[in-house]
């Protein structure tokens, strides 16, 4: 792709994940979720690109932030959506947990307020599309993954600073 305009970040997610089922229809929640934040262009095509780490080939790390980050990188897409993907939704943690945060690290940090629009998004929206609020989103995660996988305990750690990026994203003050 040569410009990576939010069609083409759609056409690309849709290549990697359209026969996900239900992957497929979170990330298509998660790119209007962006819309209705009033996201940027960049924010808006992360969106549509969180998730390809799950479909990526030969994804290398099993964890979906770093393997989509990495595959977008390869194929030249803009750094700001490479870092966006990288670090969405509570990455550092997950990176923490898989002993992977030398590799997250070679991606740059994006700037907060993006991010916290981008891991909004994801973490308000359910596994069929559907816009549900942060703390039902923390649970299906966690009733989805064993207590000791990565992810749940990442979760698990990270919540409150997910909710906090949602408080941010939305303009509502956190306590």
């Amino acid at each position: 792709m040569s410009t990576w305009s939010v069609a083409e970040c759609r056409a690309l997610a849709e290549e990697l994940l359209g026969d996900a089922g239900d992957r497929w229809l979170h990330v298509q929640g998660v790119a209007r979720r962006a819309v209705d934040l009033g996201a940027s262009e960049p924010v808006v095509g992360a969106a549509w690109l969180h998730d390809i780490g799950y479909g990526v080939p030969n994804a290398a790390t099993g964890m979906h932030a770093i393997d989509g980050a990495c595959y977008l990188d390869l194929h030249g897409a803009p750094r700001e959506v490479v870092a966006l993907v990288a670090h969405h939704s509570g990455a550092w943690v997950e990176a923490e947990e898989r002993g992977l945060t030398g590799r997250l690290l070679a991606f740059d940090v994006p700037e907060q307020a993006l991010l916290d629009q981008l891991t909004c998004a994801d973490m308000t929206t359910g596994p069929q599309g559907v816009s549900v609020d942060v703390d039902t989103r923390v649970r299906e995660i966690l009733d989805r993954y064993e207590p000791q996988h990565p992810v749940a305990r990442a979760v698990e750690r990270s919540q409150g600073a997910l909710r906090a990026a949602c408080a941010r994203a939305i303009g509502v003050r956190v306590v």
